[in-house]
């Protein structure tokens, strides 16, 4: 590409970077997160489920239920490591729209198989698909949204859309609690649950997965609509394609009655890559350093995440609580989720990426031991808010600085190797802290859940670099 074309490409990512709000409709807001929605309400799914799951399908007692559930989330994250290291990383070739497309429909795919399997291997199986669709989505879905943003806004809109995640996640566990336990008195239970009745007493869970996958599939109807990424259109060549979207966004954010601010300084993109993402960043000093200590990071705090996201109602099934009281301390601590979408919308462009990581740690230490030191119903239910709250408020700020960190080129396949390889994390974790929940004590296993996830708040904070309203192209050239 000529040196005028190069110039071209950096006065169109200028004017991109200027626009100071968000400069599509917003129903493309709402069309990915109707996507993130299904993807977190098949993660929260299998947490309050998978009693019953084992109950009627393996045939073992509820308090047995835990080190069954490890390996299907190991299975389920080998999926999303495979798809998000072999899959997300064709986004950086044919397209974010694209990709969004195709792995919406995996996971549609995978969640139907999970409604009609018939033993474990089969319900193992459909797992791995799920996670193959789920793994490449998040990847792509969190370049995407950086890439569109404002600059002063990246995280703010990254947030909004992981509100649908926490909508997911609230849906995935509350409808489990309805559809899958029987109805026991609150706080104790849900009074009108229908796991102990009919069909729901056998089959709730086979029901949730199809609902998951309906939702899946009103995704990939939605997603039909969405614009393709400029940056992504520029770093291909397609200046005509790329100019025409940036004029649009500029249309509509003078119809919305705003002033647009004077073009800032060019930053030429580099626009010659590898055909291989990977190579982009392996071989660059910079973002070989940057993968250094974000790998270990996601790797330690997906452990801590995961334990509590997809095992929590298991594990206190393990030590001691009744299927009912362990569901509802989920279900009420789902609250604390829900609560991390405004939170991080309204604050998380105001303080640096690496502190919210160091925030969450604090958080969730204080909510897992509340949890663990006492068997007073009330007293866990607060705690199980705090510890939701905290173990989440900072993945959709980390979600914005991992896709940050690495250029446009590889975005996406810098954002894999972290999310893809780190989830590995939270599958090997689940497996030994489901086994752990056999032979220990509430609060030392609550103990080992959170020191993972305070050893990779200290390797960001150590370790961090900072982004924090720096135009994408000066953080990752």
């Amino acid at each position: 590409m000529g040196a005028s074309q190069e110039e071209k490409a950096g006065e169109i990512v200028a004017r991109m970077d200027r626009l100071p709000t968000w400069a599509f409709d917003y129903i493309f807001l709402w069309i990915v997160g109707i996507g993130e929605l299904f993807t977190f309400f098949d993660i929260f799914n299998i947490n309050v489920s998978f009693i019953q799951t084992a109950v009627t399908l393996f045939h073992v007692p509820p308090s047995k239920a835990a080190p069954l559930l490890g390996p299907v989330v190991l299975g389920n994250l080998i999926g999303y490591v495979v798809g998000s290291l072999a899959l997300s990383p064709l986004s950086d070739r044919i397209g974010r729209r694209n990709m969004l497309m195709i792995t919406m429909i995996i996971t549609a795919l995978g969640s139907a198989f999970n409604a009609v399997s018939f033993n474990y291997a089969t319900f193992f199986l459909a797992r791995f698909i799920t996670g193959i669709g789920i793994g490449a989505d998040l990847a792509v879905v969190n370049t995407y949204i950086g890439e569109v943003a404002p600059t002063k806004y990246r995280a703010r809109y990254v947030s909004l859309v992981f509100t649908f995640s926490t909508l997911g996640a609230f849906l995935g566990i509350w409808i489990g609690l309805l559809l899958t336990t029987p109805p026991a008195p609150f706080p104790n239970g849900l009074p009108f649950a229908l796991g102990g009745f009919g069909i729901f007493a056998t089959d709730g869970w086979r029901i949730m997965y199809a609902i998951g996958a309906l939702l899946a599939i009103i995704g990939i109807l939605l997603r039909v609509r969405l614009p393709e990424s400029p940056r992504w259109l520029i770093s291909k060549g397609r200046m005509i394609e790329a100019e025409n979207i940036v004029s649009a966004m500029e249309r509509k954010v003078s119809k919305k009655g705003l002033q647009l601010p004077p073009i800032p300084s060019i930053v030429r993109p580099v626009m010659k890559a590898s055909n291989m993402p990977y190579t982009e960043v392996l071989r660059n000093k910079l973002y070989l350093k940057r993968l250094a200590f974000l790998l270990p990071m996601w790797f330690l705090a997906y452990t801590t995440v995961y334990s509590i996201a997809s095992g929590l109602t298991s594990l206190l099934t393990a030590v001691g609580y009744s299927t009912p009281e362990a569901g509802i301390i989920s279900a009420i601590g789902v609250f604390g989720f829900v609560l991390v979408g405004p939170i991080a919308f309204l604050y998380g462009d105001k303080i640096e990426r690496k502190f919210w990581l160091g925030i969450g740690a604090a958080l969730t230490v204080v909510g897992g031991l509340i949890v663990g030191i006492t068997s007073n119903i009330l007293i866990d239910l607060l705690g199980s808010i705090i510890l939701f709250f905290g173990f989440n408020i900072w993945v959709p700020i980390a979600y914005t600085w991992t896709a940050e960190s690495f250029p446009t080129r590889a975005r996406t396949s810098g954002f894999a190797l972290n999310d893809g390889i780190g989830h590995l994390g939270g599958g090997i974790g689940v497996v030994a802290v489901t086994a752990l929940a056999v032979v220990l004590p509430a609060i030392q296993l609550f103990g080992v859940i959170v020191t993972f996830m305070v050893i990779a708040a200290i390797i960001a904070l150590v370790l961090g670099h900072y982004t924090l309203n720096k135009r994408l192209d000066e953080i990752s050239p």
